[in-house]
């Protein structure tokens, strides 16, 4: 007789596009989740045919297509598809017709490139600490920017218990610089200035991976199947390691 294929509660839920793993993970644990009526515990399979509910409202995989978008998010706007606790949060803003949430985050005060999308899998890849992809920010101080400054957050500032990846640094401005970094500590160039001594004024992302910032504020736009396509050779390589982002 043959057996039932079996997907961990995870990854299916991730499949079907209702949230990232890491998401589901969180889920499961709240004891949000059920499995034929019963809470799972972490790391459950589940065979064909059984009933998945998050908040006793059942979930099932959706035939249309998967969602991938690019939005620029005004400061302001908060990044969780929390939209209980956080009413100025980046799910109500964009108001989607479908489920979507986003990869990674860019803190409250910041603004800039984000992607949101319905496919788990693409969440996991692109967050994966050791990929390496590149961000690339503008970012303006309180006090004029030394060659120190600039050294500094090139080599590698300890922040966290750690000390950051070296990176890319150019002034373009007397209080300003771009820079492009290759890992997703929290709030990491704020951490990295105020280890410095300086204090970020604004902070915007105009590029993730090969994707450029390109719509007003506010606005958001699909990425089209060339983007998606390199973004998928990208990530093709992508090791099971988890990260957050700035």
């Amino acid at each position: 007789m043959e057996e039932k294929k079996q997907t961990r509660i995870n990854k299916y839920l991730s499949e079907i596009g209702y949230c990232s793993r890491r998401g589901a993970d969180k889920l499961i644990e709240a004891g949000r989740v059920t499995i034929n009526g019963k809470v799972p515990e972490m790391g459950t399979k589940i065979s064909e045919g059984d009933l998945v509910a998050v908040d006793g409202e059942q979930v099932s995989k959706t035939e249309e297509g998967h969602v991938y978008i690019a939005f620029n998010k005004p400061i302001g706007i908060v990044c969780t598809t929390d939209t209980r606790v956080e009413p100025d949060n980046i799910i109500d803003f964009i108001n989607f017709p479908r489920r979507i949430f986003p990869i990674g985050r860019l803190d409250k005060p910041s603004e800039g490139l984000i992607f949101l999308t319905s496919d788990g899998d693409i969440v996991n890849k692109i967050l994966r600490a050791r990929n390496h992809h590149e961000k690339e920010y503008l970012v303006s101080v309180n006090y004029p920017i030394t060659k120190g400054f600039l050294e500094d957050m090139r080599a590698g500032v300890a922040i966290l218990d750690t000390v950051t990846r070296p990176c890319e640094v150019e002034q373009i401005g007397r209080f300003e610089f771009k820079i492009i970094l290759t890992q997703g500590l929290n709030r990491q160039i704020r951490r990295m200035c105020e280890a410095l001594g300086y204090e970020v004024q604004t902070l915007q992302r105009v590029r993730i991976m090969n994707i450029h910032l390109n719509m007003p504020v506010g606005e958001w736009r699909d990425l089209t199947a060339a983007e998606l396509k390199e973004i998928d050779r990208m990530t093709e390589h992508s090791v099971k390691t988890y990260a957050p982002d700035e």
